[in-house]
């Protein structure tokens, strides 16, 4: 895995092959990146990074400048990890062990930007919760997005707050807003 631009542009990463991941492709990743720079300021930002698994995410926003990264992931290997690549790069990354849904029903903090990237198999009624609990619980910031990764083998497209979708190979990336 490669972190793509900012501070750290340029820097490989090798995750231990043990963990239960599939890293963002780097094609769909930066083309994410530039529909995001074209939108907002990356030093304002406040990210959440759900089902982060090795960070992948979350060391792109923060080497752009985004000193507010909140990553989550129910597997202990993927927080150690991201954990260690924090302290090793300087970054401002937080860390939380956590059930992303069980995450999203307790949590009160507000983000511009919430990127979810879970397994592509998981249950289409369970890719229906995130956007639901997201704007139930009224996690966005005003102008807030919240992204979904997933297989171009599902749509989202009828979820409430669905916007549009951008498709990167096998990966599609789907917006939701207020």
């Amino acid at each position: 895995m490669r972190i793509i631009s900012g501070k750290h542009k340029g820097r490989n990463l090798t995750a231990p092959k043990k963990l239960p991941v599939r890293p963002t492709k780097d094609m769909a990743k930066e083309s994410l990146f530039n529909i995001l720079s074209n939108n907002y300021y990356f030093p304002d930002l406040k990210v959440l990074d759900l089902f982060a698994g090795t960070g992948n995410i979350s060391y792109e926003f923060s080497s752009r400048g985004v000193d507010d990264v909140l990553a989550i992931d129910a597997n202990s290997g993927c927080v150690e990890f991201i954990d260690k690549t924090v302290t090793l790069l300087d970054m401002n990354i937080r860390t939380l062990k956590s059930d992303v849904f069980s995450f999203l029903q307790r949590n009160t903090e507000k983000f511009d930007i919430i990127f979810a990237d879970p397994f592509y198999d998981m249950e289409l009624t369970d890719f229906e919760k995130l956007p639901q609990l997201v704007f139930k619980n009224n996690l966005l910031l005003e102008y807030g997005v919240l992204i979904i990764e997933h297989s171009n083998r599902t749509s989202l497209a009828d979820f409430p707050h669905y916007k549009n979708s951008r498709k990167y190979g096998g990966s599609v990336f789907s917006f939701f807003e207020k």
